[in-house]
């Protein structure tokens, strides 16, 4: 495993663990924390340079959110999603968001729309910059706050889970390769569409922006890993 450290642990104004929730976070999407492996909170916690407590408590949230899941008297192991899995999510998603950005398109005040304007700019500036904290963030409040247009709070609920369950690894490989940027774009045309009226542009735009995202995982999984 390589040196955690440079993964942000700095702000002395944040709270230890969430610092250490921030640079597991990174360790994973960079494919530092491979799935499937098992982690000691005391060897995490001396690659990072901390005590063990705030690594145990990052960990646990982590596990909250299904990223990890605890191992008896060993630490936490990453948790792994199949590719069945993965077609799965995708395909809920498609069934769930759909539809519903067609119904948000029809019915929504173009004025809260055009208000996202703002975090779509900022999924793009994040894919630019190779942030890919930011980019992973400003994408989930992006989607969500779309969805929660509809009123439903339960779907944002469901869909929000899948997301925390179909996350990304080892980005950094498509991030060197510019892959992540054409995908923030969609986030752009999307909103556009749905700022015109047009559900039916914007539905296959949502459509085609999941199936995209499909790949960008399986591109992901083949990427080599970290630095081991």
């Amino acid at each position: 495993m390589g040196d955690l450290k440079q993964y942000g642990l700095v702000r002395a104004q944040e709270r230890l663990r969430d610092q250490v929730g921030h640079a597991l976070r990174a360790a994973l999407i960079a494919g530092e924390l491979r799935p499937g492996q098992v982690y000691s909170a005391p060897g995490l916690a001396s690659d990072l340079g901390v005590s063990a407590t705030p690594v145990r408590e990052a960990m646990l949230d982590l596990a909250r959110e299904g990223l990890v899941e605890p191992v008896r008297n060993k630490g936490f192991r990453i948790t792994e999603v199949s590719e069945r899995d993965l077609d799965q999510f995708t395909e809920l998603r498609t069934l769930i968001e759909v539809p519903t950005i067609g119904l948000v398109t029809r019915q929504a005040d173009r004025e809260r729309l055009e208000a996202l304007r703002p975090v779509a700019d900022e999924i793009v500036t994040c894919a630019r910059e190779h942030d890919l904290i930011g980019y992973l963030e400003a994408d989930r409040r992006f989607h969500l706050a779309l969805l929660a247009l509809s009123g439903n709070d339960r779907l944002v609920e469901t869909v929000g889970e899948l997301r925390k369950r179909s996350r990304l690894y080892g980005l950094t490989g498509l991030d060197e390769a510019g892959k992540l940027v054409s995908s923030a774009e969609e986030h752009l045309e999307l909103l556009d569409l749905m700022i015109a009226g047009d559900d039916r542009g914007a539905e296959d735009c949502m459509r085609r922006h999941l199936g995209h995202v499909r790949s960008l995982w399986a591109d992901a999984r083949d990427e080599p890993v970290g630095r081991g």
